[in-house]
């Protein structure tokens, strides 16, 4: 399959100054049709964008990783989806947050307010206890709304079911990720940056952002102030990956869902509910949908479509009916956060991806 008029996009947007340099995969029947690097990984440095180039992959943290660490834990029968949170954590039996549910948390409709600048009150607090005193921060923080009653966005919702996934499982998320999701799945390149072990990666990584809370150019290192402040393992924000990685994890879900292989690591029960899940809901449990008018999927992805969108300049749409899959990673935030055109240009892109498959919306 011939995409010309695709690649003339991308390279326009390189030209336009959209983003410094991306990875493109659109995936059909669990197959890349076009898997092709642009740009540049890094301005400064000249470095090239490759397929193998490593992303923040952001807020793609969330489905990628929190949600199938909570899903584990449930399809093991650690924790049940419904059960409040205050009998897991009891720092929170006695607040507001105690009623809440994973499947809240998961959905976005906890009443967490979106977001809050935790790393700003941390300052004076030992790196090493920050993940501890996020959850007290959390604890004290004023609900938006009543638990179950509204739909909202929410950072601070994953950062509590980080806190609880690492309760239950007694390591740390990165840890059961990679030795009970990952590891079985055979999915090497993603993975987290552990930023108090004192190592560091050598693989090639994008560029984001000269930092102003930081003072340096974030390479290697995770872009979310509150995820780099507790040293980057956390539920909203930290994971890393390549886009090859991202759709190998995306097809080994929507197999297993249709039984294939039998030996799947997530149940079909659980994974219904995170890939399709309520049909009233705007997101699943995990996973973003796409708008009904103004989807940066644009025009032509089904009803039965999940995906995400990461600060970064990350995203994957995933079309369950169409069976078309699209990752578009950038490094968009690279110099510097307020370039912002990626909001208009991701509509476009998928939509020429689409018409140039031969699938337009009715």
């Amino acid at each position: 399959m011939i995409f010309d008029s695709v690649n003339d996009l991308m390279e326009q947007a390189l030209r336009d100054r959209i983003f410094p340099g991306a990875v493109l995969l659109v995936g059909r029947s669990g197959y890349p049709v076009l898997f092709k690097a642009y740009g540049l990984a890094n301005r400064f440095t000249g470095e090239a964008m490759t397929r193998r180039t490593v992303f923040d992959l952001a807020s793609l943290t969330k489905p990628m990783a929190t949600t199938l660490a909570v899903a584990r834990l449930v399809d093991t029968g650690a924790i049940a989806l419904d059960q409040t949170v205050g009998t897991i954590l009891p720092e929170l039996a006695c607040s507001d947050k105690a009623a809440i549910t994973p499947r809240q948390l998961l959905c976005h409709q906890s009443g967490l307010p979106a977001h809050r600048l935790f790393y700003m009150m941390m300052k004076s607090i030992s790196p090493k206890m920050r993940k501890a005193a996020v959850l007290e921060l959390l604890k004290t923080v004023p609900l938006s709304a009543p638990p179950g009653t509204a739909t909202l966005y929410s950072d601070l919702g994953f950062m509590l079911l980080c806190r609880l996934v690492e309760r239950v499982a007694g390591c740390p998320m990165d840890r059961f990720l990679a030795d009970r999701v990952y590891g079985p799945m055979g999915i090497g390149d993603l993975f987290f940056i552990d930023l108090f072990s004192g190592t560091r990666s050598d693989r090639t990584f994008a560029a984001t952002e000269l930092c102003p809370v930081r003072n340096r150019l974030l390479v290697g290192e995770v872009h979310d102030d509150n995820a780099w402040a507790v040293g980057g393992i956390d539920g909203q924000a930290g994971l890393f990956g390549t886009a090859e990685a991202v759709f190998d994890l995306l097809c080994r879900l929507a197999k297993g869902l249709r039984g294939v292989p039998d030996d799947a690591l997530f149940s079909r029960q659980m994974l219904g509910q995170m890939l399709y899940g309520e049909t009233q809901r705007s997101f699943t449990l995990g996973f973003d949908r796409p708008a009904v008018a103004g989807s940066s999927a644009g025009c032509h992805f089904s009803a039965d479509t999940i995906g995400h969108l990461g600060f970064t300049g990350t995203s994957f749409w995933m079309d369950l009916k169409q069976d078309v899959t699209v990752i578009l990673l950038t490094n968009r935030v690279h110099p510097f956060r307020w370039n912002n055109r990626l909001r208009q240009f991701r509509p476009m892109i998928h939509d020429r991806i689409m018409e140039q498959i031969g699938i337009q919306s009715n």
